[in-house]
């Protein structure tokens, strides 16, 4: 069978996804009658039925989800092909894939300490919950991900491990406590389980104002002022931290940048301890 092409599976994505060939045809811009055709082609070629008709519903088949979803997988894998080639021809640069209140701390020296070394490039960070996602499609170069997380299809290096802390405004009720728990800190309406996609400084701002209280890694209180009580979290446990990247993409800057982060982080790493956060210690 000739290789598909990527128009057939554009239109049958926009079909299977409205399930209505007139929806799908405006989507595509083009007209319902040629849309139709296109993929009763396609089905001759496959000799699969991909979609059931009739003249009040359209429905896909078992073969048709089948389709749907490796067809999905295939313009996904080509947009970001695309991304990376862009990429490549903009002027140097390293896109830095982090889950907010995640190694902030380190990050931040490691980010200081980079741009001490010759050849660094400037380094743009992209918060998310997901960074091994952001490195499979081209959003990122690299990312600072828990090993905890599926790093299935990517290459990594340890880095540190960090300890859970909850971020409390001085004066809240749990400040004084030599250690929390998730469920203490859950009676709090203004606990969020997942760190909000913020940068550090937000974060800290928010918890100040009283509107956030939140959990992140105890390398964050080297970053913050004096209005934030850091208090360890008895029963979560400690994270070990990875610099993770796509298989097989060689990339110079991002070499560089590992080789800068491994070399901060031991030298750091005597000096980070849950010690150093203190019961109740105001940071």
């Amino acid at each position: 069978m000739d290789r598909l092409k990527t128009q057939e599976l554009v239109y049958f994505v926009a079909v299977a996804e409205n399930l209505h060939f007139g929806r799908a045809a405006d989507q595509l811009g083009i007209a319902q009658p040629p849309l139709s055709r296109a993929i009763s082609k396609l089905e001759r070629r496959l000799g699969v039925g991909l979609l059931d008709r009739t003249s009040r519903r359209v429905v896909l088949t078992s073969a048709g989800k089948v389709f749907l979803r490796e067809c999905r997988k295939s313009l996904s894998a080509l947009d970001s092909a695309v991304r990376r080639t862009q990429q490549a021809a903009r002027p140097q640069r390293l896109v830095l894939a982090v889950r907010p209140g995640t190694g902030t701390g380190l990050l931040a020296d490691v980010l200081d300490g980079y741009r001490q070394y010759p050849g660094a490039v400037p380094v743009d960070l992209v918060f998310t919950g997901h960074q091994a996602t952001a490195l499979h499609d081209g959003t990122a170069d690299i990312g600072l991900i828990c090993a905890s997380e599926d790093i299935r299809g990517l290459d990594h290096t340890e880095l540190t491990e960090e300890l859970p802390v909850a971020l409390l405004p001085v004066g809240h009720a749990l400040a004084g406590r030599r250690s929390v728990s998730v469920a203490d800190l859950a009676r709090d309406d203004r606990f969020e389980r997942d760190c909000p996609p913020l940068g550090l400084d937000e974060i800290v701002e928010r918890v100040v104002l009283g509107q956030l209280v939140v959990v992140v890694g105890h390398s964050a209180t080297s970053q913050l002022g004096t209005r934030i009580t850091a208090v360890p979290v008895s029963d979560l446990p400690a994270t070990q931290l990875v610099l993770g990247w796509p298989r097989n993409t060689p990339l110079a800057a991002r070499e560089a940048f590992t080789l800068a982060a491994k070399r901060i982080a031991a030298r750091e790493g005597s000096t980070r301890s849950l010690h150093s956060v203190g019961p109740a210690a105001a940071v």
